[in-house]
């Protein structure tokens, strides 16, 4: 379900590909948010899209791994929305 709503902002987000494009852009959003740029810490980024219209941002790659305490791991693609007041 989730995948579903996140291709619909998809199909109108401008999207930059390769690793160093795509952290330009990414740095690029994040300050026009009023972000920290190092809030996406990601290395070697497939793909970066971002849909200003609708306040979306995403950033995929190979796998993102996140760690838990207990050791467990999951993999998953980044996927944000702005939220507009």
């Amino acid at each position: 379900m989730a995948s579903k709503v996140v291709d619909n902002y998809r199909n109108g987000a401008e999207i930059s590909k390769g690793d160093a494009e795509c952290k330009t852009k990414s740095v690029e959003v994040l300050k026009e948010l009023g972000l920290p740029t190092g809030l996406f810490p990601l290395q070697n980024i497939e793909e970066f899209g971002y849909n200003q219209n609708a306040g979306f941002y995403e950033a995929s790659k190979e796998k993102v791994t996140f760690k838990t305490g207990t050791g467990l791991s999951d993999s998953f693609d980044v996927a944000a929305f702005e939220l507009l007041e």
